[in-house]
């Protein structure tokens, strides 16, 4: 037994030396050291494609060679006999065969001989050199001289004290750790802000902490498994960020292709994922723009100049060069009539002319600015608590850029007249003769409409009113729609050319068509053998010209000429966002932040026939291949013929006759005939989860189970591994946060009960907010088989016929 003791203690000893080197102890290159949990460890490598020698710490368990601190990275070793060893000042150093010393760390302070010191490498990831009796405090440490990785632990910043800078810099090519041309930096000029570098050049600005995130990283969100922070004191300032569940593995790289990005490790998948990025468009560039002007990416072009400003140069900008930027339309005079206007959702400027007073609140700030003639703009330091601190900037305004969602506001000095506050005898006399002219416009406008609805009514009206079983509110209620002659839609098709189809669904064939004045059109031909009918052209009419929205397709016109019955609609040139979608290679073009548009842009328009519309719009067979995709990914919702329309308070209706298409209808509708806004929401978490996995709910194929992608959704979500459910072409795009928001927010709206289910206005306030979602029920699954022989058959607006799709039209059991 004692015998068992000393073996048992001599493994114990040895096991706990594994992780540490003491003072003059050596490590040759083959031998390694490990940190206590075997996260990671340290020794000599060489990158993939070279025979250079390095000293470095890599992840030991998970990722094997991922490497993320480099000691010599400037001085490779050209052979395997170098040594790394600790000398009795603590100080590490590495030597070639010749002994010379070619890296040397910098010990920090002083050190008694007396005391022995050892080097030890933790499960952080940070190679320290401490006195051998002392756990909580280092002399040295790898942290404070990253390479090009930030991890959990480390500050990213500088110690105002000893004046030591915690930077970022990427390696000099994939096979080369030696410093390279990007560098993420902590800009203390001003207010402290993130740059990346690229050499002397400002490659991207994330913005300054405002109490929550970067100003210029709205996606960086509050989440349930990293946490960031800003330090800012007499002593330091830094940035860090600490992991709430320690379970999980990330990291932060600076690559050397200039990308900025958060990376997590899957372990299903044994992979790096790109979780989040700051640069995710054009916008991000630096100054693209110039001074006094935003960057939207969403706008064409992207540049424009602030509400009160214009280009320096009309010419040049006119040609998409914006380099000069903008500049007031009416100068400052700094008197007393000058006030401050508001600009809202906006990335800050930059902040190296900037100033801040960390205990001022918004209106001393106001004040502050206004008696300084110099001060340009102000807004809150602290967006927390309803906003604290005070910002101000002087001179010109630089790299603004519109964010959609988590923007701020900016406060810019401008004059009392570009405010709208100014009066007297000047502004009267202005004034009057432009109420003049505007009020001659509206009487000639009002005119020529009256005109114009006259004519149509000599025309006559395009459908008689019709009636169904469905509680359909829009009886009694005539359409005018322009009617366009036959002979006009054979000719812009080509007298309907195969060349010119575009696909065929239920209704019938579509065609592009370009008209006599050069508009492109898709022109829908109702089919002799449609199972879809008149009814269905009626109500397609009847519904969609009342509608107008950005986000649904604009009808422009029909012919209805002996047994010929034609739609005309907007053209989109991207067709089908099923096309896309379940196409392995097209499917590459959606990247995350074009999915997020395309999701929001459902929503929208589906928010506007729920809530909007004079009224109530049931869309009833909401689905991918409905879903159209114009020239810059804007997503519109189709297909009409089968809405109904409720009128007043009515939020639900029965009936008889249930139309749809299996893997979208909600349980009670397809079921029970009950159709509500609702069914709706249910066929949208449905397109959610399908535009996340790039799967099709119907049909989907798993390995381990026969659920549909329904089924397969809330079997990660229970398990926690709901990444597993994300298309692998999102990897380098992925933003987690948001992705496991948008899997969340999908499993709410398909919940298996109606009430249960959110409306879409609460569904979108879900995904853009930050805070705590409801756990969601049990979905409502359906796995009704069905074959051509029912006769149910495919439904697409334009795009490719889809076998998976199948819209149904039966009548409900009762």
């Amino acid at each position: 037994m004692f015998q068992l003791c000393i073996i048992v203690l001599f493994y114990a000893v040895c096991a706990k030396a594994l992780d540490t080197i003491n003072a003059s102890q050596t490590i040759k290159d083959g031998q390694t050291i490990v940190s206590a949990q075997q996260t990671f460890e340290l020794g000599f490598f060489s990158p993939k494609n070279s025979t250079n020698r390095y000293v470095g710490i890599w992840y030991k368990t998970i990722s094997y060679g991922t490497v993320m601190w480099v000691a010599n990275r400037n001085t490779p070793l050209t052979n395997t006999l170098g040594e790394l060893s600790l000398t009795l000042q603590g100080i590490l150093v590495i030597r070639n065969a010749s002994g010379d010393v070619i890296w040397s760390s910098i010990r920090s302070s002083l050190v008694s001989l007396k005391k022995k010191l050892v080097a030890q490498l933790l499960d952080t990831g940070n190679f320290i050199v401490r006195e051998e009796t002392d756990h909580g405090n280092s002399i040295w440490q790898s942290f404070d001289y990253p390479t090009d990785t930030f991890v959990p632990g480390m500050k990213f910043g500088k110690d105002l004290v000893t004046g030591l800078e915690r930077n970022f810099t990427s390696w000099k090519t994939e096979d080369d750790p030696s410093l390279g041309k990007y560098t993420v930096w902590l800009d203390i000029q001003g207010y402290p802000q993130m740059m990346v570098l690229d050499g002397p050049n400002i490659r991207f600005r994330a913005g300054p902490w405002n109490g929550v995130r970067y100003s210029g990283e709205p996606n960086l969100r509050p989440n349930s498994i990293y946490k960031y922070g800003f330090v800012l004191d007499q002593r330091e300032m830094y940035y860090h960020f600490d992991l709430i569940n320690t379970s999980v593995v990330t990291r932060v790289v600076i690559k050397h292709t200039g990308s900025f990005e958060r990376l997590l490790w899957i372990e299903s998948r044994q992979e790096w994922i790109v979780y989040l990025t700051p640069q995710t468009d054009n916008c991000d560039r630096y100054g693209l723009c110039g001074s006094f002007a935003s960057c939207n990416i969403n706008n064409s072009p992207a540049c424009g100049c602030l509400k009160g400003f214009e280009p320096k140069s009309p010419d040049q900008w006119s040609m998409a060069d914006w380099f000069q930027g903008c500049r007031r339309s009416t100068p400052l005079d700094c008197g007393p009539r000058e006030g401050f206007r508001k600009y809202s959702n906006i990335k800050l400027p930059d902040t190296r002319w900037s100033w801040f007073d960390q205990s001022m609140n918004l209106n001393e700030c106001e004040r502050v600015c206004k008696r300084n003639c110099s001060c340009t703009a102000y807004t809150s330091q602290n967006i927390t608590g309803g906003g604290s601190g005070c910002l101000l900037w002087f001179g010109d305004l630089m790299d603004i850029k519109t964010i959609l969602e988590n923007g701020q506001d900016l406060f810019i000095r401008m004059p009392l007249s570009e405010l709208g506050k100014s009066s007297g005898v000047k502004q009267v006399k202005i004034i009057v003769p432009v109420v003049s002219v505007l009020l001659f416009l509206i009487l000639s406008v009002y005119i020529f409409y009256r005109f114009k609805r006259k004519k149509l009514r000599q025309r006559g009206t395009l459908i008689e009113d019709h009636g169904n079983d469905d509680g359909n509110a829009t009886s009694k209620d005539d359409v005018e729609l322009p009617l366009i002659d036959l002979s006009i839609l054979r000719k812009a098709t080509n007298n309907f050319s195969d060349d010119n189809k575009l696909g065929e669904g239920g209704f019938g064939p579509v065609y592009k068509g370009v008209m006599e004045n050069g508009q492109e059109v898709a022109v829908k031909r109702l089919s002799r053998t449609s199972t879809q009918g008149l009814d269905e052209f009626k109500n397609e009419v009847i519904t969609t010209s009342k509608l107008q929205h950005r986000n649904l397709v604009r009808l422009l016109g029909c012919c209805i000429k002996g047994a010929e019955s034609m739609l005309v609609y907007e053209y989109m040139s991207n067709k089908g966002l099923d096309s896309f979608l379940f196409d392995d290679d097209r499917s590459k073009v959606l990247d995350w932040p074009t999915r997020v548009h395309i999701i929001k842009g459902i929503a929208r328009g589906l928010l506007y026939l729920h809530q909007d519309s004079r009224l109530r719009i049931i869309h009833r067979d909401l689905k991918v291949s409905n879903i159209l995709l114009d020239h810059d990914m804007n997503a519109k919702i189709s297909d009409f013929g089968m809405a109904r329309s409720f009128g007043g308070n009515q939020i639900e209706a029965n009936t008889n006759r249930v139309v749809g298409t299996y893997g979208y209808m909600a349980p009670e509708y397809a079921g029970d005939g009950i159709f509500s806004i609702k069914s709706d929401v249910f066929s949208f978490g449905v397109l959610v989860l399908e535009i996340v996995s790039g799967k099709r709910n119907r049909g989907f194929f798993h390995k381990d189970h026969s659920n549909n992608l329904i089924g397969h959704a809330w079997g990660l979500h229970k398990e926690g591994k709901s990444l597993e459910l994300v298309a692998p072409s999102l990897n380098e795009s992925i933003n987690l946060s948001e992705v496991l928001r948008a899997i969340h927010v999908g499993l709410l709206c398909v919940q298996q009960r109606p009430e249960d289910r959110p409306t879409v206005a609460s569904a979108i306030q879900m995904f853009l907010s930050e805070g705590e979602l409801p756990p969601p029920n049990p979905p409502g699954f359906f796995y009704e088989k069905v074959t051509t022989d029912t006769g149910y058959s495919n439904s697409s607006t334009y795009g490719t016929n889809s076998t998976n799709e199948l819209t149904i039209t039966m009548l409900a059991a009762r």
